[in-house]
């Protein structure tokens, strides 16, 4: 067997990425498993069969050896024409529909329809994931305006998360990009993004200073996230209602 097939068979039976290093633990794990039968077989006075050369050979398989052989995979998927590619994520490798053929899977779901994040949505997004983690005045202080209905709408699409809460009077709470992000977007790191190093050294406008607890939004935003129904917060959304159409971003 050679190890690319080895390989795409785990990553057509599995639900979840698997990391190179993964891969190549699950390969040394099988020969691991054959050479025990082998010990156990000799030990019991059997004549135990002899491993076969391929399988020898996947003993020291390396992160290294998975990696290499998943871009021989897909030079092979490219030169055959076949409909799916292999793309890494940040929790690893993934078998992917290409989207060349997306509006035929689309109709596969007649229910989802594409939503389109709204500009405003898109704008607070985009300074999360430059300068996370960040707090949600700092975003503030970048749009000039209350970003309580946005941060809302992008928890709620699970494309931000809270990661905590800053060192900071009233500890506000910090945001920042989820694993669904990534992989929409079709990014491993916010180093992918365009002029990443650029922007995040670019000096962000400074939210005014203050020792006051955490405000009401925040703890809305807060229960929201863990699960509770949070009443809707005010925004400027509620001024400029967005069409009830979206597409992800």
């Amino acid at each position: 067997m050679q190890l690319s097939a080895i390989l795409e068979s785990l990553l057509v039976a599995s639900q979840e990425p698997l990391s190179s290093e993964e891969m190549a633990r699950l390969v040394r794990a099988r020969f691991a498993e054959a050479e025990d039968v082998l010990i156990r077989e000799t030990d019991e006075g059997s004549t135990p069969s002899l491993l076969p050369d391929w399988l020898t050979a996947l003993a020291k398989t390396s992160p290294e050896d998975t990696a290499a052989a998943v871009a021989t995979l897909n030079a092979h998927y490219q030169d055959t024409g076949r409909a799916f590619t292999i793309l890494e994520r940040p929790k690893g490798w993934k078998l992917y529909t290409r989207t060349d053929y997306g509006e035929f899977v689309r109709h596969l779901f007649p229910g989802r329809k594409p939503e389109r994040l709204s500009g405003p949505a898109m704008e607070t997004l985009a300074i999360v994931a430059y300068r996370q983690p960040i707090t949600k005045a700092a975003i503030e202080a970048v749009r000039g305006v209350s970003c309580d209905g946005m941060i809302q709408k992008l928890l709620d699409r699970d494309l931000v998360r809270i990661g905590g809460r800053a060192e900071l009077p009233g500890r506000p709470l910090l945001y920042l990009t989820t694993e669904l992000f990534f992989e929409h977007f079709g990014i491993n790191s916010i180093d992918d993004l365009p002029n990443s190093s650029e922007l995040r050294r670019v000096k962000l406008p400074e939210p005014e200073e203050s020792a006051a607890p955490v405000e009401q939004g925040e703890k809305q935003l807060a229960l929201s996230a863990a699960g509770t129904p949070a009443a809707p917060a005010a925004d400027e959304a509620n001024t400029n209602p967005e069409p009830p159409s979206e597409e992800s971003p």
